[in-house]
């Protein structure tokens, strides 16, 4: 005969059931995260989509390959000006034919010319609320929408359509306090997984005859130098991520280079050497929004600090404003920088 359970032992077991089920739910935004993150990072593929900031839309084509570690990336418009940005290992080529310029700079390795895919670890959670909101089908395409939303007002939220092989087929960037406006979108139109790519698809398709080739190498830090600059305030979770001395484009001497980031939220700050203006006036402040980016620019002790992140502009001005030389003494920060709300 088999054995029966008694009612409290049933009452036990289905309870038990209970909590694993809501366990292992609770984990499977995360896993889809993490599943992303392993596609997009670890296969070769290949697609076409929609990206849109500002109003304005751009058909691009991604090409991505890994091989024996070294990553690839080919990014084209497809819109006229035949942009490209080729990725082989660390070096980013940049191709602007519309300006006959060619700029070669490096990657972290973690970044892609995809933009900001969130990537979730232990700490990063803290931080963000991550659910599964939707089970639908696109384009034929078992799909899981994702939401990736801030607990404070200090980052902005995503949200992510991803399809049972981790491959992801829309992306809003969103900024939860204005009732979920979306500040940034990617939505492909063609994404196919390749056995195979060769060396041919990472190559330009255009002549750079005659073009102006510009290189920002990031030597390595000075002692006392780069060092010497940080941001005094942080929304909480943000720590820094690199600091480098390095010379761009079009501006004299070396610039402090700081990236600042939550692990998915990140804001670069440039310290100039001496560059305000020689007057009596007070120098000027300057704010823009660039698409999806924020970008804030003010003066500390006659050196220009510009930040710029993809982050509400409160947390962008906020960073920059607290910039200071840490060889020096400040008085406590005033205000809203002194007890920054925890989420």
């Amino acid at each position: 005969m088999r054995p029966t359970l008694r009612g409290r032992d049933r009452l036990a077991v289905l309870a038990l059931a209970w909590v694993l089920g809501s366990a292992a739910h609770a984990a499977e935004p995360t896993q889809w995260l993490a599943r992303m993150n392993h596609a997009l990072t670890t296969l070769d593929y290949e697609g076409t989509f929609a990206h849109w900031q500002g109003g304005r839309v751009e058909m691009l084509r991604i090409i991505h390959r890994v091989e024996n570690g070294v990553v690839c990336e080919r990014l084209t418009s497809l819109d006229g000006s035949g942009r490209e940005f080729i990725r082989k290992g660390p070096d980013l080529t940049v191709y602007l034919p519309d300006k006959k310029v060619v700029l070669v700079e490096h990657m972290l390795p973690r970044s892609s010319l995809l933009g900001g895919i969130p990537v979730i670890d232990a700490e990063t959670a803290h931080f963000y609320r991550i659910r599964q909101v939707a089970h639908m089908r696109i384009d034929q395409r078992d799909t899981r929408l994702i939401t990736v939303m801030p607990k404070d007002e200090y980052r902005y939220g995503y949200r992510l359509w991803i399809d049972r092989d981790g491959m992801p087929l829309k992306i809003q960037l969103w900024d939860t306090r204005h009732g979920g406006e979306v500040i940034e979108q990617i939505a492909f139109a063609s994404l196919t997984v390749r056995s195979s790519i060769p060396d041919s698809a990472f190559e330009p398709d255009i002549s750079t005859a005659g073009y102006r080739w510009l290189r920002n190498d990031a030597p390595a830090p000075k002692a006392g130098d780069a060092s010497a600059w940080g941001a005094l305030w942080l929304p909480p979770g943000f720590h820094m991520a690199m600091r480098a001395a390095q010379t761009m484009p079009g501006t004299p001497g070396q610039v402090d280079h700081l990236v600042y980031t939550d692990g998915l939220a990140s804001v670069s700050v440039f310290v100039e050497r001496k560059t305000a203006p020689a007057t009596s006036g007070k120098p000027a402040i300057e704010s823009a929004r660039m698409g999806a980016s924020y970008v804030f620019s003010t003066f500390v002790q006659g050196h220009r600090v510009t930040a710029v992140g993809e982050v509400p502009a409160r947390t962008v001005r906020s960073i920059a404003d607290s910039v200071r030389d840490q060889r020096l003494a400040y008085p406590p920060l005033p205000g809203p920088f002194a007890h920054p709300p925890r989420p």
